[in-house]
């Protein structure tokens, strides 16, 4: 255990995310000496720096794959498993978060481009009685968080409920539907006038998952299966609804949990992700979200119409601004497009150049005395260097 005053502050947030450094050794596992020599393509010597000093004080697992100039890099540090020795695995699984919303924004601009549906179209068109305001709220209200509903993890009934470890994981196996998550939002007013500001809201996909429903006679996952997964050949992510498990090579993730004056990490790794729903229930590899952000950003998975509304900004006021299902941001001057993702336990980000060349997924567990924040930084402008 370590001491409730050096407690990372990101850890105990994570407990209601959707959004103890020194324990054990970092346990490098760098990818072939071949890759760590200077040349064109990725800093491999920096960034496996990078991951082991962010293993030694902010997360006990962390792995990135990079793609930069046609070259590969994989890097690993920590352990897989807290009071283990066992190495994190660079084809590791891990739950991605809110990731997801780029996989289901991608299935609505298809349904778009096959005019089975326009983003135009109000929720009272596809869900009718569901939402008070719903003929006021559009689809691509929806997909750029324009909407104004409340976030439903951000309410007081859905926080009594998550607001500690001890309750995150007596939940742990609940399964809930998407009407169930809507019912934590039934009572709030909408927070603007749709279309008018930004506010980021997981209520939106859950409305999105239920819209590709109707339009489809599907769940969302069987049609992001169909036209993603299957159709780019991606292996190590799904959808797993209300399965608590992570099947393959995975890390533990980790939630804190205060005893007395000191803090112990609680293994929240099997857990039922279906109180995420389609805001943020996949679990991936950092090999599949490149593969997949590469697809995407390069025309493979949308028609034009429909790629040119993706890339549709919306500045938020944040690090990053906001398109259809995507984040984009500038570093080093270079503009990048992705999301990040946190769920209990796991935090993911992706980032990809507009024309796929040059990426980066990076995947940890929070544990630590320290911010990740400054780590995942040092990721981004290592990889996406001046140019």
């Amino acid at each position: 255990m370590i001491s409730r005053r050096n407690t990372l502050k990101t850890s105990a947030a994570g407990i209601l995310a959707f959004s103890a450094g020194g324990l054990l050794p970092a346990t490098a596992q760098p990818a072939d000496a071949s890759q760590l020599t200077s040349g064109p393509g990725p800093d491999a010597a920096g960034l496996q720096r990078i991951l082991d000093e962010f293993a030694g004080s902010a997360a006990s697992a962390v792995l990135a794959e990079v793609h930069d100039a046609g070259h590969v890099w994989r890097g690993t540090s920590g352990v897989s498993e807290l009071g283990s020795a066992k190495p994190v695995a660079p084809s590791g699984r891990f739950r991605a978060g809110s990731i997801t919303k780029s996989f289901i924004a991608t299935v609505v601009l298809q349904l778009a481009g096959e005019r089975r549906l326009h983003l135009d179209d109000t929720i009272e068109r596809w869900l009718p009685g569901t939402v008070a305001e719903g003929n006021r709220i559009t689809l691509r209200h929806l997909l750029q968080h324009t909407s104004g509903i409340v976030n439903y993890t951000n309410t007081r009934p859905f926080r009594m409920l998550y607001g500690t470890a001890d309750q995150v994981v007596e939940l742990r196996d609940r399964t809930w539907t998407p009407f169930e998550l809507l019912n934590f939002t039934a009572a709030e007013p909408l927070l603007f006038e749709p279309g008018t500001s930004w506010m980021y809201s997981n209520t939106n996909y859950i409305l999105l998952g239920l819209v590709i429903q109707r339009a489809t006679g599907n769940h969302y996952a069987q049609e992001a299966g169909r036209r993603i997964l299957r159709r780019l050949h991606l292996p190590g992510t799904e959808f797993p609804g209300r399965r608590s498990t992570i099947a393959g090579p995975h890390a533990h993730g980790y939630l804190p949990r205060e005893v007395g004056d000191q803090i112990e990490p609680v293994d929240i790794t099997s857990f039922n992700p279906s109180v995420t729903g389609a805001s943020g229930e996949l679990i991936s590899t950092t090999a599949d979200l490149n593969h997949f952000y590469r697809a995407l950003l390069t025309g493979r998975l949308l028609r034009p119409a429909q790629q040119t509304e993706l890339q549709q900004i919306r500045t938020t006021g944040r690090l990053y601004d906001y398109a259809l299902g995507l984040q984009t941001r500038l570093v080093n001057g270079t503009r990048l497009w992705g999301h990040d993702g946190d769920i209990f336990g796991y935090q993911a980000a992706t980032w990809t150049t507009q024309t796929g060349q040059t990426q980066l997924t990076v995947a940890y567990t929070p544990w630590g005395q320290a911010d990740p924040k400054p780590f995942t930084e040092a990721l981004l402008t290592t990889t996406f260097r001046t140019p």
